[in-house]
């Protein structure tokens, strides 16, 4: 029997061990380091550089040198006829000799070198694979950010749901021994039954609260773990605090620094917009130029009535050949000329969104500044709330206990005093939030 319950002591102990093992901890600064590099959108962006820089060679190689090699294999089945006067042969003149001309197979090898020597769209579309890497980095840059956001505000969405289960289920131990003392304050018939309903009331709201908060932290969770890139289910643990990171996240320093809009990246990105209507303004333009390659070749064919070309008394005969080829276009009925002006019209189109997005971006700056600056402000007002409300129902609460109250005064107290506690919660965390978003329109990404 000892044996048996040092067994099962092991065994639990063994479980224990794997379950803490299997947690992953995380502050806030190593789920942003982790996300960027886990992160399943954050991966298929740096995929999409390495196609653009693959893209690029692509482009490029077709300039170069192109080398292509066949090799063919023919047997006439039965022969062509040609009919051919016989008087060439000393026959009669108007009729005609049946003759088959050539061997019945054939084989032949050739090598074939194509060089473009000069090429309008060429040279813009080197331009075009360039500026298309540029716009998959630009793009990485803006899925970063939107990563780093989106993983701020799911871990502070989880420290929210943390705490506010905390604050309610403090709560609700304190109602539960007001109502057990107002119970048994009423038994003793120094009370009305409506002071002890009023409380129930309370407690009855605390408690749903609780129930959904506990519901919304497991949603929170896995949120969590999906903006992090990890298995929906995943064990994770946060160790950051919601105030110590409201507290680390105030920075008027952000608020007063000089935004410069050439910096940020939907800038960037409008630009490199921008200059691919240029590329293709000058693609269009470039089909009207002629295009300029040249080839040289060379192979070798063997003839035979019977498959004797792997004998080494096989005659093969040799031939080269190189040329030179000039492609002009002259006429289009006017086909070209449309392509250009409807590029000529994209791009003023784009020109034109060039400029809405620098003053979007200004204003948005300056939004997004003002919406940081009013979190931190509206943090100190709703922590002085939250202090006062906790003194107001403490006062209520004593004073319903010595009777100078009524129940109903208390319970708006208590009300009261579990908004402010929320809004308090909210306030933390829209510091963070108010923070992260003016950092992704900055083009901030230090954590």
């Amino acid at each position: 029997m000892k044996n048996k319950l040092i067994l099962i002591f092991s065994l639990l102990v063994s479980i224990t061990v794997v379950s803490q093992e299997n947690k992953q901890r995380f502050s806030l600064k190593e789920a942003i380091i982790f996300a960027l590099e886990n992160n399943r959108t954050s991966k298929n962006a740096q995929r999409d550089i390495e196609a653009a820089k693959q893209q690029k060679w692509e482009t490029t190689a077709t300039g170069l040198p192109q080398i292509d090699a066949s090799i063919g294999y023919q047997n006439f089945l039965k022969q062509q006829v040609s009919l051919i006067p016989a008087e060439f042969f000393g026959g009669n003149p108007g009729e005609f000799s049946e003759v088959t001309f050539g061997t019945k197979q054939s084989v032949n090898a050739v090598a074939t070198l194509n060089q473009k020597i000069f090429d309008g769209s060429y040279l813009v579309g080197l331009q075009a694979a360039k500026v298309f890497l540029e716009i998959s980095k630009n793009a990485k840059v803006k899925t970063d950010l939107g990563v780093r956001k989106s993983v701020i505000n799911a871990y502070g969405n989880v420290l929210l749901a943390e705490q506010s289960i905390l604050i309610l289920e403090r709560n609700k131990a304190v109602l539960k021994n007001n109502l057990n003392d107002l119970t048994k304050i009423y038994e003793n018939g120094l009370e009305e039954e409506e002071s002890v309903e009023q409380l129930q009331i309370t407690l009855s709201g605390v408690e749903s609260a609780l129930k959904n908060t506990l519901r919304l932290k497991t949603l929170a969770y896995q949120m969590l773990n999906i903006t992090l890139g990890l298995d929906v289910y995943n064990n994770t643990v946060v160790t950051d605090s919601l105030e110590n990171l409201s507290l680390k996240n105030m920075s008027l320093d952000l608020i007063e620094s000089d935004a410069n809009v050439e910096n940020t990246v939907d800038y960037l990105i409008a630009e490199n917009n921008k200059k691919s209507k240029e590329l293709l303004l000058k693609l269009e333009k470039s089909k009207a130029l002629p295009t300029l390659n040249t080839f040289v070749n060379g192979g070798y064919q063997g003839y035979d009535d019977s498959f004797n070309f792997t004998s080494k008394n096989q005659k093969w005969f040799g031939s080269s050949l190189f040329g030179v080829s000039m492609d002009i276009p002259v006429f289009s009925s006017l086909g070209r000329s449309a392509a250009t002006q409807r590029a000529k019209i994209n791009l003023a189109k784009s020109e034109d969104d060039f400029i809405e997005t620098e003053q979007r971006l200004k204003l948005q700056i300056a939004s997004s500044k003002s919406d940081y600056q009013f979190a931190i402000e509206d943090y100190d007002n709703k922590k002085q709330n939250l202090n006062l409300a906790e003194r107001i129902e403490q006062k209520n609460q004593i004073k319903f206990f010595e009777g100078i109250v009524s129940s109903f005064d208390l319970r708006q107290a208590q009300i009261q005093l579990y908004s402010s506690q929320q809004e308090f919660l909210q306030a933390m965390l829209d510091v963070i939030n108010k923070k992260a978003e003016l950092e992704t329109v900055l083009n901030t990404i230090n954590n």
